[in-house]
């Protein structure tokens, strides 16, 4: 197994005052720099299911955290702000935020919204950090490109997707979500640009096992079962936000502070930009945190709502790693969201999954939408 220094995480950007949330997305054509391939089939799901829940999950206890391959660390190289030359600044509002609402808390509440991926690629097991965010039909996930598409063979998508939104201890409380269809930059899906490390995953909707009967449940669409963030993108850099994911790696003193088992976040201004030239990163959002590998695809939430477990995706955790030499990691970043990535999100936005569980409890199609 090869050892990646750098790992995927979570990079954001952020406004002082967010532009006017639109109730709904505004239209547009589906942009031409989005590329978008198939994860599973109605026929894949059951093998999917078994190979990820056989064994009391041991296959979920088992996977690597997974990063892009670098023998480098980011670094920060100059100051300043990137060009908003592609449009205004815009935002999606969070599932149950259409109408804006206000509120305080200072307490730091997890959001439901964020959970787990897991995936194969070959004989390796992988693992890295996701959230549900808003979509027409609320099947949608966002994470870093990297955790959807095999950078290992330059080739295809990963195998066997499914996202467990909640994740704690092997534990899977508001079901797995099998991925559909996978929608990132046409820049990284062809030439693996890191500044385009970014994906939208539409996901059927949930199942569960029941035991004692032997049927698979359906757990129903993610967004209706645990929400879903906004999007917010051109916006400038330097507003706080909090990232969350679950690293899992040790860091390069081979210390173990993390598992990969609980959801954790770090919370600061992040910085721009960022570069790592091994992955054709040139102008990534930095920020301070001691997360390591496994919180690849982690979102970056701008103005989060803790009362609300609520606010603006503005990043996903794309690397990371050491930059003072000291063995522990200091560092994530996230590409920048500007309107490029408002054009792949759109093009996964309004595209329906469905159900796939019979009212027998088999797998299989249930229902044909229009």
């Amino acid at each position: 197994m090869k050892k990646r220094v750098l790992l995927p995480l979570g990079g954001v950007i952020a406004a002082a005052g967010l532009a006017a949330a639109a109730v709904a997305v505004p239209a547009q054509a589906a942009p031409k720099n989005t590329s978008s391939t198939k994860l599973a089939t109605v026929a894949d799901v059951s093998d999917v299911l078994s190979f990820w829940t056989e064994n009391a999950g041991a296959n979920l206890k088992a996977a690597d955290p997974y990063g892009m391959e670098t023998k480098a660390v980011p670094k920060h190289v100059s100051k300043g702000g990137p060009s908003a030359s592609d449009g205004k600044p815009g935002v999606v509002p969070a599932i149950g935020d259409e109408k804006k609402t206000t509120s305080t808390s200072k307490n730091v509440n997890l959001p439901r919204t964020v959970g787990r991926v897991f995936f194969t690629i070959g004989n390796g097991l992988y693992s890295c950090s996701a959230s549900s965010v808003q979509s027409q039909y609320r099947n949608l996930v966002a994470t870093a490109g990297h955790c959807v598409y095999d950078t290992e063979t330059n080739s295809a998508v990963v195998k066997r997707w499914i996202f467990v939104p909640g994740y704690y201890d092997g534990k899977a409380p508001w079901g797995i979500y099998v991925g559909k269809q996978a929608f990132t930059h046409y820049d990284f899906d062809v030439y693996e640009d890191g500044d385009r490390d970014y994906a939208f995953v539409t996901v059927y909707n949930g199942i569960l096992r029941d035991y004692d009967k032997h049927v698979w449940v359906d757990a129903g669409r993610l967004g209706d079962k645990v929400g879903g963030q906004g999007l917010a993108y051109n916006q400038k850099v330097g507003s706080p936000v909090f990232v969350f994911g679950y690293p899992a790696s040790a860091h390069d003193d081979g210390n173990y502070v993390f598992s990969g088992e609980k959801l954790k976040w770090c919370y600061g201004k992040p910085f721009f930009p960022v570069a790592e030239a091994s992955v054709k990163a040139d102008e990534q959002i930095g920020l301070k945190c001691s997360m390591t590998g496994g919180s690849s695809g982690g979102p970056w939430i701008l103005k989060y709502s803790s009362a609300r477990r609520i606010g603006y995706i503005n990043g996903v955790t794309s690397l990371g790693g050491d930059t003072d030499g000291n063995g522990r990691s200091d560092l994530i970043t996230s590409p920048y969201f500007d309107g490029e990535t408002y054009g792949v999100y759109k093009a996964a936005y309004s595209l329906w999954s469905g159900s796939i569980v019979r009212k027998d409890g088999t797998l299989g199609i249930t229902e044909v939408h229009s």
